[in-house]
C-alpha cells in the first residue's frame, strides 16, 4: 500500500506525523538492515502503529516498555537477522535492555508516601524533558521507579537532584532486570445506568451532567480500547477499557443486575496509579 493511501486513513495531523515517522523508520530498517527504535508511545499511539504495521504485513517488530504490564512502550523494528534476539522478552532481550533503563528515586523516610504519580511527572516536566522519552512511572512505598530511554538516564540522574522536592532523595540508575513490579491496583465501584451508551457511562463515572460528558467526548478526550470515540451513542460492552484524558482509565466490568425500573447495575474498575 502506498504511503499516501495509508495516511489518508488517519485524518488527525498528529496521527499522520506519527505514521510518517514509522514509515521512514521502516524504510531505513529495510534499506540499512538495522534496528529502528521510537520514543515511548502511549496506548493510543501503539494501537495506530500496530494497525499500520499489520496493514503492511510487517511482523518483525515488538512493543516493549521494560516490563510485562507496561502502558507506555517503545517500538522496535528489526531485520530478519536479529529475529532470535527479539524472540526473547523483557530483560532477556539485550536490545531492549540497552535502550530502556530505570531511574529510581528513593525518598528520605520523612517524605516516603507523600508524592503521587502526577508529582513525579510534574518534576520531570520542569526539567524541560519531553514526555515521549519517559515511560511508565511506578510509584512505590519508598519513592518511584521511572522507565526512561537510555540516552536520558545520566541527564535525569544529575538534574532531578536539583529539584526542591528531590534534593534529599537518592537517585539511582538501575537495569530493568532489577525492576520490582507490584500488581496493578483497581478501585471497584457500582454505577446505575439506563443503558451502556458511551455518554451515559462517562457521565456516571465522572459524576457529571450528560451535557458535560458529551462535551468531553466531542473534544476527543475519550478512547475505548485505545481507539478514539466521538459518537456519544457508541455502545460499550463488558471488558472494554475506557480512557478519559485527564480523568483516568476505567475497565467496564459486569452488569450485575437489572432493577425493577430497567436500570443496569454496572461494575466499573478504575486503574489506580
Amino acid at each position: 500500500m502506498e504511503r499516501q493511501e495509508i495516511l489518508k486513513q488517519f485524518p488527525k495531523q498528529e496521527d499522520k506525523l506519527l505514521i510518517s515517522k514509522i514509515l521512514d523508520k521502516l524504510k531505513f530498517m529495510h534499506t540499512k538492515n538495522q534496528v529502528q527504535v521510537t520514543s515511548f508511545l502511549d496506548e493510543y499511539q501503539q494501537n495506530i502503529v500496530s494497525k499500520v504495521l499489520h496493514t503492511l504485513n510487517e511482523s518483525q517488530y515488538i512493543l516493549d516498555g521494560g516490563y510485562d504490564m507496561a502502558q507506555r512502550k517503545v517500538l522496535f523494528i528489526y531485520p530478519d537477522k536479529l529475529q532470535n534476539i527479539f524472540l526473547k522478552v523483557g530483560a532477556e532481550n539485550s536490545v531492549v535492555t540497552n535502550n530502556i533503563k530505570v531511574i529510581s528515586i528513593v525518598l528520605p523516610q520523612e517524605l516516603q508516601g507523600t508524592y503521587n504519580h502526577s508529582e513525579y511527572l510534574g518534576g520531570i516536566m520542569k526539567l524541560g524533558i519531553k514526555r515521549e522519552v519517559i515511560g511508565d512511572i511506578i510509584v512505590n512505598e519508598t519513592g518511584a521507579d521511572i522507565l526512561v530511554q537510555n540516552e536520558m538516564t545520566e541527564y535525569l540522574k544529575e538534574h532531578l537532584q536539583n529539584l526542591t522536592r528531590f534534593q534529599k532523595a537518592e537517585i539511582l540508575i538501575k537495569e530493568i532486570s532489577n525492576l520490582q513490579i507490584e500488581p496493578i491496583k483497581k478501585e471497584e465501584s457500582i454505577i446505575l445506568i439506563p443503558q451502556m451508551r458511551l455518554d451515559v457511562v462517562t457521565s456516571e463515572i465522572l459524576h457529571l451532567s450528560r451535557s458535560k460528558a458529551d462535551e468531553i467526548i466531542n473534544k476527543e478526550r475519550v478512547f475505548v480500547n485505545y481507539e478514539l470515540k466521538t459518537k456519544n451513542a457508541y455502545m460499550l460492552k463488558e471488558g472494554d477499557v475506557l480512557t478519559i484524558r485527564g480523568k483516568g482509565k476505567f475497565e467496564i466490568g459486569k452488569v450485575l443486575a437489572q432493577t425493577s425500573k430497567g436500570k443496569l447495575r454496572l461494575q466499573v474498575n478504575k486503574y489506580v496509579s
